[in-house]
């Protein structure tokens, strides 16, 4: 066999085999219906009730701040891994975003680190990961480093 032929089924074959590990895992076991509902006391108020975000969210205000975006598949927040969604809450945008070494970009965010638990943000990101279709979680799950 040829050595690209074998570079393939080796890719093929390592796959399967850590997609399981792959994260999501920081939403397993966590509370729905509470990250619902502390979605709805905290969140939808500028990220919308349907998670459907701002009008024209992707168009920057006077002060280069984007308005919220959507939380829905239609939004960009699966593009994320779960620590940056994380961070972004908690610390919020601004913060969040140095702590990347992201410059050049004004995050409206606010931080929730004294409103919310570690327990509860979870839940409420595992909350909005949990309307998205099935192969939008899949992507989303594939952003994040392998776990044991």
């Amino acid at each position: 066999m040829g050595r690209s032929y074998m570079k393939c089924l080796s890719a093929l074959i390592l796959v399967p085999l850590a997609w399981p590990a792959w994260a999501g895992h920081q939403f397993e076991g966590r509370d729905l219906t509470l990250g619902e509902t502390l979605y709805g006391a905290h969140c939808a108020s500028c990220h919308g009730v349907n998670l459907e975000g701002q009008p024209n969210w992707t168009v920057a205000d006077e002060n280069g701040v984007l308005p919220a975006p959507p939380h829905d598949e239609t939004g960009h927040t699966w593009h994320h891994d779960n620590q940056l969604l994380f961070d972004y809450t908690v610390l919020g945008g601004q913060a969040a975003l140095a702590k990347r070494g992201v410059t050049g970009f004004t995050s409206g965010m606010p931080r929730f680190e004294a409103v919310l638990t570690e327990a509860e943000v979870w839940s409420i990101l595992a909350y909005i990961q949990s309307t998205w279709p099935e192969q939008v979680q899949e992507i989303q799950a594939s952003r994040n480093p392998p776990h044991d």
